[in-house]
């Protein structure tokens, strides 16, 4: 399993995936899923992929591959985000279709999804779902974030916590929770977690950091974070139960002889 989550403000990007595959309890390894093929200076793209490894190790090798070869449209070549968007989303539909036949053969879920996040040049910076059909979706100020995996642990806190006027720093903190909320009720979802943080208009990824298994950080913000929410709870007023009247529950004639 996998978790990946995109957030999208009026101040950039910020993106973070978890690293592990579980192919059953025992066969749990690790495989980056946030992937850079930015042009610094001029676009940034990043890429999150989840769902079948075998499909989304093949998307990216073939959008390196059209890089390397310098096909006529590419990562770095197409003028918007929506263009980049169509053109990925048929390089999964290309391959699927190529390898569905013999996944399905053996029951083999071949389906896969991805997030798009970046900026070109002329463009503003944008979020996209791209499903396994090749189609997809859009971030919107009034939905700024998108999540691809496992998601509804990690969904709660972005609901209460985000919207489209949250700053850089405060997103990236709310995606490192989110992530954490998750790796604590689904053990198919862990580190290394790799995080980055785009500043609009900016065409180059200052922030970016690999958090490993025990690392300092994710351990002091889950202590942090499960403290704060034990003393939101003590702070619960109690619950105001309806009186309960014993006496009309064991003789309900007399209420209607009233």
């Amino acid at each position: 399993m996998t978790y990946c989550l995109g957030i999208l403000t009026c101040y950039g990007l910020v993106l973070a995936a978890d690293s592990r595959t579980n192919a059953g309890v025992d066969h749990i390894s690790t495989y980056q899923k946030l992937f850079d093929f930015s042009n610094p200076g001029e676009r940034v793209i990043m890429l999150c992929t989840s769902g079948n490894l075998s499909i989304t190790q093949a998307v990216m090798n073939a959008l390196q591959q059209d890089l390397n070869s310098s096909q006529e449209e590419t990562l770095h070549t197409l003028p918007t985000l929506y263009d980049v968007t169509r053109y990925i989303g048929g390089k999964v539909r290309q391959l699927q279709e190529h390898e569905r036949p013999w996944l399905a053969k053996d029951g083999i879920d071949f389906k896969c999804t991805l997030l798009l996040g970046g900026q070109i040049r002329g463009d503003a910076p944008g979020l996209f779902m791209i499903y396994s059909q090749g189609n997809f979706i859009q971030a919107m100020p009034e939905t700024p974030f998108l999540q691809i995996g496992e998601t509804k642990y990690g969904k709660p806190i972005l609901d209460r916590a985000l919207t489209y006027k949250t700053s850089l720093e405060e997103a990236a903190k709310c995606a490192l929770l989110s992530i954490d909320s998750t790796m604590k009720s689904n053990i198919s979802v862990g580190p290394p977690i790799n995080l980055v943080m785009y500043e609009a208009d900016s065409f180059f990824i200052r922030h970016q950091l690999r958090l490993p298994l025990g690392d300092p950080y994710l351990a002091k913000i889950r202590h942090l974070w499960e403290c704060s929410l034990r003393q939101a709870f003590e702070q619960m007023p109690n619950v105001e139960w309806d009186d309960y009247d014993q006496e009309a529950e064991t003789h309900p004639e007399d209420i209607l002889l009233d």
